[in-house]
């Protein structure tokens, strides 16, 4: 097999990659199951995300990447050797890589990507910004003079950015987006319900119930944790009213740092922005009436992207086209 391109959307939750000519090919949770007793990497992906919270003690499930970031090196590039190999088998020569990252990260950061992708099997690693990415992804011109407004959600982070002439001009990145939400919610619960409740079940709610504008109907979900009082298993029925209230402190943030945004962007893009709207991408946007608050609290229409939870993905891949052109630079 000839080295192929590949786009990979490293995220905090997922990893989605994107093989030149093939599209997606890959979406696996980013969860790592290592042995500790030897390094050794027992399951990966969906296999390993089934294992979080229910490991022996020399098991341990992990994410290696928090916040956007690579937080746990080794772990993180025997999870993208292993990605790599389940897209193309081995390469007769080694791919080239385009990997997005938040758009506020440190060089250290960078080169910690650039470094794990390498040592992965990477012939050359290009790294993307995620706002412009998912510009790209929602299928917006982003070469031409007007602005446009991207808020990307991802698990770790919400990037939040102004692109104009393919190229950010002012950015924002906060480490706020699905986890926290998730976390909000185990608190939530906790301190309401006196119940304990694992990471999963908050994902669980805030698919299935999580609000954070007023619904028309509530709806509810029966949920099971340990109660904290006896001790033991307990089933509890959550209301979307509720998740509307665990979801305030997390949801306010976002609209902030957009609003922060906003406040920072040269006159005549902010007035392109009030013309097109803004734009939302990440699996974090899917949150029932999150545009719709957003919407209410900046008055500027929001648009959901098509396939938000792939825009990152899909826009790599397309940046992939361009890759021989960034090499003659």
């Amino acid at each position: 097999m000839f080295g192929q391109d590949i786009g990979i959307d490293l995220g905090t939750a997922t990893v989605i990659a994107y093989v030149k000519g093939k599209g997606i090919v890959l979406r696996e949770p980013s969860v790592v199951a290592v042995n500790n007793t030897n390094g050794e990497v027992l399951a990966v992906g969906h296999e390993a995300r089934r294992m979080l919270g229910r490991t022996p003690g020399n098991i341990v499930a992990t994410r290696p990447l928090r916040d956007g970031v690579i937080s746990d090196y080794t772990v993180t590039e025997k999870m993208l050797k292993y990605f790599i190999n389940k897209i193309g088998g081995k390469f007769l020569f080694a791919p080239r890589i385009m990997i997005c990252i938040p758009s506020q990260v440190t060089e250290v950061e960078k080169k910690a990507v650039i470094d794990a992708a390498s040592n992965a099997g990477a012939r050359k690693v290009y790294l993307i910004e995620e706002p412009i990415a998912a510009a790209i992804g929602a299928g917006i011109d982003i070469s031409k003079p007007c602005g446009n407004m991207i808020v990307d959600i991802g698990g770790g982070t919400t990037d939040i950015a102004v692109i104009s002439l393919g190229g950010s001009v002012v950015s924002s990145s906060i480490k706020v987006a699905g986890d926290k939400f998730d976390e909000a919610i185990v608190r939530y619960i906790k301190r309401k319900h006196n119940v304990m409740i694992g990471e999963r079940t908050a994902e669980d709610l805030k698919v299935n119930v999580g609000c954070v504008y007023p619904k028309i109907q509530d709806v509810e979900m029966d949920i099971r944790g340990r109660d904290l009082i006896t001790g033991l298993p307990k089933t509890l029925t959550i209301y979307s009213s509720e998740m509307m209230e665990a979801l305030e402190e997390p949801t306010n943030m976002i609209i902030d740092a957009v609003h922060g945004v906003l406040e920072k962007t040269p006159p005549e893009l902010a007035a392109d922005i009030s013309d097109r709207g803004i734009y939302m991408t990440g699996g974090g946007c899917l949150i029932d009436g999150l545009d719709k608050l957003l919407q209410e609290r900046t008055g500027i229409n929001v648009m959901i992207a098509e396939d938000a939870v792939s825009c990152v993905a899909l826009g790599t891949g397309k940046a992939l086209d361009n890759l021989d052109m960034i090499d003659r630079k």
